[in-house]
């Protein structure tokens, strides 16, 4: 094998496979685009997206690692997500989260979300 060397499989790679997926509806509220990357986690996700909140806690959308999905103003779609792997902690960057997966921190992110303005 050689530094950089690509080795293709003769079979379609499947993403995400076995793990629990859901469709969510998707709506950007605001008046600039918002990209979301492949592992953020969705929950947290910019404000200005309008979704339910609840259904996407512990998951991240169900794209390739690396690419991300963008929302345009105004733009409402349907978007698939996929449970988080590993151990399932989320760490998130607004803050709503920082714990293992679970219904009971599931709640406690809701409140937090509610109180700084996600979900209204």
């Amino acid at each position: 094998m050689k530094i950089g060397e690509i080795i293709p499989v003769d079979r379609e790679i499947i993403l995400n496979e076995g793990k629990e997926c859901r469709k969510i509806l998707v709506k950007n509220i605001g008046d600039r685009p918002v990209q979301v990357g492949s592992h953020y986690h969705f929950f947290e996700v910019n404000r200005c997206l309008v979704f339910d909140r609840e259904k996407a806690y512990g998951f991240h959308l169900d794209i390739p690692s690396g690419t991300s999905v963008r929302f345009e103003p105004g733009e409402e779609k349907e978007t698939t997500l996929t449970a988080m792997g590993g151990s399932r902690r989320v760490f998130g960057f607004n803050d709503l989260t920082c714990a293992r997966v679970s219904e009971s921190t599931k709640v406690a992110a809701l409140n937090v979300a509610r109180q700084k303005g996600f979900i209204k």
